[in-house]
């Protein structure tokens, strides 16, 4: 089968902060990345079963390893918007609401 993802996508463990976007904010998470793309990212948690469907986040690294960063040439992920899109019992994969520049 063809792949079929616009971005490239790379396996990378990045710590991120997700913020809901709610009328109080009151939801944070401290996650880590499997991978992540332009288009969005799937992030380990064990919350998934108390995140409803298209709940957006405000996405932020968090001490990243700078290591990772350089040698996958990321850029931080610093006040991205992004809905999840399914879960699993892994985790999330969230959709950025628009593609962000990754790569340097």
């Amino acid at each position: 089968m063809k792949e079929q993802r616009l971005y490239k996508r790379l396996s990378a463990k990045i710590p991120l902060r997700l913020e809901a976007i709610t009328s109080i904010r009151s939801k944070i998470l401290n996650v880590e990345t499997k991978d992540i793309s332009a288009a969005g990212a799937f992030v380990y948690t064990k919350e998934a079963s108390n995140i409803q469907d298209n709940t957006q986040f405000i996405l932020n690294s968090i001490n990243p390893d700078s290591s990772i960063i350089k040698r996958e040439e990321l850029k931080l992920v610093n006040n991205c918007i992004g809905t999840m899109i399914r879960s699993t019992s892994e985790g999330i994969a969230i959709g950025f609401n628009r593609p962000i520049e990754h790569f340097v």
